[in-house]
This record gives structure tokens, C-alpha cells and sequence, in this order.
């Protein structure tokens, strides 16, 4: 498997080249080359992660991508890796049972171990990892690549967002290779920082002056995008007939991997995309305009607070069959002007295989309490945004799975407020709280000691010094 760029302007690469690379030159973000043939159906998760990798990465020799299997799958807690709860016809693919408790972690145990083989392959000393996080994906990549040779790993998060359970999982971090930067803004500044940084000349020659290379480990990277398409492809060997797949979005990343699974032979039906008050994936869906221009909201639901998700630009490619002078225009008007439109069969196409809806936060938490009435099942905000849009949605008669997304114990003051009206900011307390309403065992809540090991902080504009200091550039 070779992978292009959306954006047409960069050289063909391989595999490994495209998991080193992260992005590509041009700005875009790479795709498989080929075509994408179905794979064999039935098999179980860890042979069909093999195929999986087998298909995208066939550069990296079988027993190197069999022992990444083998390491990734053994530091999850549950036997099925994401086991599904079914209420009836409905189910919640639990996605959170990884060393950081959201879903990020089927990939990020796994691609670091795809990254340094790449990395040795390519006479590379030290692979630089910059990411992103808008929660989750910060600390599932520094726990993912804590201490493994070779790499180094820089995550910035939103100052204010992110759950104090989510910014301890950063912060409290071991490895000596690992750092998280709070900067100062939201998401968005976080993720634009990190691509200027990608696109940034001068920084890249200082990497390669001191024997490194800059990489990602966001959804951006096709090593943490692809190894999620393994968990739907998984349920369609349990449900075993066509399904609809709800997905609470933000970067796009989670959903476009269901969408890939449908490409590979999943009998996916119906995929939903789930927003919070941010919607602007949501609106996109509706009426095939992203619009970026409107106020930036902190909700209930942080990992979608997102008003510029990257991953559409895949979706972009696809919608387009491939044009990728059509997908250059579209973002550059994203870039200048901060929203695009699509017309003709691109459109068609997506109002065709999507649907889409949005919730409040206070929606966020009434879904939360319904869901815990009628199930005794706790869903995090995110999955609850999933549970009600569903909701609100034309019955299919299909079963329908909703990605259940983090641990609802990442997000304890809001579950427990949902649950019984109060209030406790403090979310360790909140977490005891809630943990004697329900009678289920608190996770995370040995991070309330855990020494503070990260504290640096920046600003958008000086995130280039603060990664040259960091990794010693």
C-alpha cells in the first residue's frame, strides 16, 4: 500500500514513510493510494488488527506488525478489548478500557511500535512526536510512547477544557521522554500550532541538524487513524447483520474510520456524526457548508470542543473521488475566509451516507440520567451526546452501536451533577460521590497524589521556541 496526499502537491510514499511523516509536505493528509478491497469477514479482533495492518503497513515485516499487535492488546483491561454492551437493539461500544480510558488507545499502543521500527528502517536517531489534545489524545499518546527508545513526545493542551481528570493524565505522565504544554487558547490554536509547526522550514532543519524528525500522533497520522477502523469491522462479525454506526465527533478522525470499515466490507448503514454546542461537523453534515465562523463554546464535553476537525479533509478527498484540486479549494477557503461549501455529487454523497444532530449541555446531562434510568448503564457526556441524537433520528429498525468513547470516570462533576443535581467542583470528591449513587469502583482516582511532573505553559506564538527547547532542537 502506497498513501497520496489530499492535496495532490506531494510524492508518493510508503507505509512507513507516511507514519514518520505525519503529514504531508504540501499541508494535506495521506490516503491509501489503491483501492480498498473488503477483507475477509468473521475473524476475531487480534487477527483481524493483523489483516488490518497487514493491508495498510504491508512494508513492515508480518512478525514485527504481530508483536505490535500482541504488545498493544495486552494493557487492555477487558478480554474483547472494546466489549459491547446491547440494551435490546441498541448497543454502546465500549472503547475505554485501554491504559487512559478513552478510545485512543487501541491506536497509540500500537503505533509507537510501528513508529520505531519505521524510525530504525529510516537511519532515523529519534523520532520528535508533537500532538494535540483537546482531552484524551494527549495523554493516550505520552502513556503510548512513555520510555520507548528512540522517540520523544510534546503534547499541548487547552490551558482551560479539559477536565481536571483529563489534565492530570497529562501532567502526572511519567517517562522520561514525555512532555505536555498547556497553551494558552483552545483546541483549535493547539492543533493550528502544531501544523504551522509541521510546515514551519527552519524548524525542520534544526530536527535534521540534531538527528531527528518531527512526527504526529494525532488523527492526522494514518497510525493512530487506521487501527480504529479494527473495532467496527469487530462488530459486524458479532452483530452479524447490517448495522448504524453514532459516532461523537470532533477531529472526524473516529467516524472516518467507521466509514473506512463500511469501504472494507462492514455493512454499515447509517453513520451519524454527534456534536456538542460547537456543531460545526454537525451543520456540515445538515447542509454541506463548514462554517468555522462562530463563537468557540467550552462545554460539558470537551474532546469535541472543536470548530476546525482535520479529518474532513480525508472525508473531502473521498466525497470528491479523489480531486484533489477540488479539495485544495476547499480549504484554502477554510484557511482565508473560514468556510467552504460543497455542491453537486460530493454533497449527494455525503447527505447520502450521514446523518448528524447536536445536544446542549444541559441535553448532554438530561441524556446522561435517561440513560442511566432506562439502562442502570453510566455513558460519559460524549456518549451521551451519541445516545441522544440517536434518538432524535428516524427509527431504521437496524441495530444501531454507539461509540461509547471515554470512561465516564474521566468526568465525574458532570456525571454526578446529571445524575443528582449537585455540584461538587472538587472531581475527586465528585467521583466518590458518584461512586456511592451507583455502586460501580471509581477508576483514575489514584491521580489525585500523583505528583505534578508537567507544568510548562505557552502561547500559540511562541510554541516553535517551546518545542526547540523541549526536544533539545
Amino acid at each position: 500500500m502506497d498513501y497520496i496526499s489530499t492535496r495532490g502537491l506531494a510524492p508518493k510514499v510508503t507505509g512507513t514513510q507516511a507514519l514518520l511523516n505525519g503529514i504531508a509536505p504540501d499541508g494535506g493528509l495521506y490516503i491509501p493510494a489503491q483501492p480498498l478491497a473488503p477483507l475477509p469477514a468473521g475473524a476475531d479482533f487480534k487477527t483481524t488488527m493483523e489483516a488490518l495492518l497487514e493491508r495498510f503497513f504491508d512494508d513492515i515485516p508480518e512478525a514485527v506488525r504481530k508483536d505490535a499487535v500482541a504488545q498493544a492488546l495486552s494493557r487492555f483491561r477487558d478480554s474483547e478489548i472494546v466489549p459491547l454492551k446491547t440494551f435490546d437493539n441498541l448497543s454502546f461500544l465500549e472503547l475505554f478500557h485501554g491504559p487512559t480510558y478513552a478510545f485512543k488507545d487501541v491506536a497509540l499502543t500500537l503505533l509507537p511500535h510501528l513508529m520505531r521500527y519505521a524510525a530504525q528502517t529510516a537511519g532515523i536517531n529519534r523520532v520528535c512526536v508533537l500532538t494535540a489534545t483537546s482531552g484524551d489524545t494527549g495523554s493516550a499518546a505520552m502513556r503510548g510512547f512513555a520510555d520507548i527508545p528512540g522517540t520523544s513526545v510534546l503534547v499541548f493542551y487547552p490551558k482551560v477544557g479539559t477536565s481536571e481528570i483529563q489534565r492530570r493524565q497529562m501532567v502526572c505522565c511519567p517517562g522520561g521522554n514525555v512532555s505536555a504544554c498547556a497553551i494558552e487558547g483552545n483546541f483549535d490554536d493547539a492543533q493550528a500550532a502544531v501544523k504551522a509547526a509541521f510546515a514551519d522550514p527552519a524548524l525542520a532543519d534544526r530536527a535534521r541538524a540534531a538527528g531527528c524528525l518531527l512526527s504526529s500522533a494525532n488523527s492526522i497520522n494514518i497510525g493512530r487513524l487506521f487501527p480504529q477502523i479494527c473495532y467496527y469491522l469487530d462488530c459486524a462479525r458479532r452483530l452479524g447483520r447490517p448495522f448504524d454506526v453514532v459516532v461523537p465527533t470532533g477531529n472526524f478522525g473516529n467516524i472516518l474510520a467507521a466509514h473506512y470499515a463500511w469501504q472494507l466490507g462492514a455493512p454499515i448503514e447509517r453513520l451519524t456524526v454527534a456534536s456538542n454546542a460547537n456543531r460545526v461537523v454537525c451543520d456540515f453534515v445538515r447542509t454541506g457548508c463548514y462554517d468555522a465562523r462562530r463563537e468557540f463554546r467550552i462545554t460539558n464535553s470537551p474532546s469535541m470542543d472543536i470548530l476546525v476537525s482535520s479529518n474532513v479533509e480525508r472525508l473531502l478527498w473521498l466525497l470528491s473521488k479523489g480531486n484533489d484540486v477540488e479539495v485544495r479549494t476547499w480549504e484554502s477557503q477554510l484557511k482565508a475566509e473560514g468556510h467552504f461549501a460543497l455542491s453537486g455529487y460530493p454533497l449527494h454523497d455525503l447527505k447520502t451516507k450521514f446523518a448528524s444532530g447536536w445536544a446542549t449541555p444541559e441535553e448532554t446531562e438530561a441524556a446522561i440520567a435517561d440513560i442511566w434510568r432506562n439502562y442502570h448503564y453510566l455513558a460519559d457526556p460524549h456518549t451521551a451526546i451519541g445516545w441522544k441524537v440517536n434518538r432524535d433520528l428516524p427509527v431504521t429498525g437496524r441495530p444501531t452501536v454507539i461509540a461509547a468513547t471515554a470512561s465516564p470516570w474521566k468526568f465525574p462533576v458532570t456525571m454526578l451533577r446529571a445524575l443528582t443535581g449537585k455540584t461538587i467542583s472538587d472531581e475527586f470528591a465528585a467521583a466518590g460521590g458518584l461512586a456511592a449513587l451507583t455502586g460501580e469502583t471509581p477508576a483514575l482516582v489514584d491521580l489525585k497524589n500523583a505528583p505534578i511532573l508537567h507544568d510548562a505553559v505557552t502561547f500559540r506564538d511562541t510554541v516553535p521556541e517551546t518545542i526547540c527547547r523541549t526536544f533539545s532542537l
